[in-house]
């Protein structure tokens, strides 16, 4: 049996609070989960220069309000809430629904497992030397202060004919630790040989110190939100 169980997911209702939060009874649940991958995708692909983390989802009888953890607020707010406005217009026409926008701001992006793929998945799609990309993104990443952090490339590694598989590790990643916050991301690297997988798991630290405001090791405040932009 293998033995790839997404961390996010396992915790999920224990430690980690669900992505979409909303009820629906049998003959709406199947639409309304369509309608919430459609809303990921459509922002994913829109605003892909915005760093977005997650994408929260609530449901209320009138209305839609959608989350947006984000380490570049500035770039998805725009001059003066233009780009907001834009986004708030596109999903009301995607989903025929009232939209309400909320951006978060991120505050390390070292420290999201999500963005740290993505930066490493586009140093390869720029051709640099995967070693080099995995050694300087596991260096920043140790210096914002986490516990732990794992990579994993899978692919065509160095333009070889034939693809392989590439790990590395520092710290602890205790991943069948339910108190720990492990954060996991996923990327796709495009690049001219083909696709190249990328995993990144982090260790943040156990979930009690983080609800004391104090992150492990760091001695800092934890990741979560530090300004949440409305319109």
């Amino acid at each position: 049996m293998g033995q790839k169980t997404r961390p996010t997911g396992f915790r999920v209702g224990i430690t980690e609070p669900h992505r979409s939060k909303w009820y629906a009874n049998k003959k709406n649940f199947g639409d309304l989960l369509v309608e919430d991958h459609k809303i990921r995708s459509f922002i994913k692909a829109k605003n892909n220069n915005a760093a977005i983390a997650r994408v929260d989802i609530e449901r209320t009888r009138d209305s839609v309000v959608v989350h947006l953890h984000s380490a570049k607020p500035g770039v998805l707010i725009g001059s003066k809430g233009q780009n907001v406005d834009r986004v708030k217009a596109e999903l009301e026409d995607l989903t025929g629904r009232r939209m309400d926008v909320k951006i978060v701001e991120l505050s390390n992006p070292n420290r999201n497992a999500v963005l740290v793929a993505e930066d490493l998945a586009g140093q390869l799609e720029r051709r640099g030397s995967f070693r080099r990309a995995i050694k300087r993104t596991m260096d920043s990443v140790m210096e914002s202060g986490v516990l732990g952090v794992k990579m994993e490339l899978a692919g065509r590694l160095g333009g070889s004919e034939m693809s392989r598989r590439e790990k590395a590790s520092r710290g602890s990643i205790p991943l069948s630790t339910l108190r720990r916050h492990i954060d996991y991301g996923f990327a796709q690297a495009k690049t001219a040989q083909g696709i190249i997988g990328v995993k990144v798991w982090i260790d943040l630290g156990d979930y009690s110190e983080e609800t004391n405001g104090v992150d492990a090791q760091a001695g800092q405040a934890p990741q979560a939100a530090k300004r949440a932009y409305k319109r």
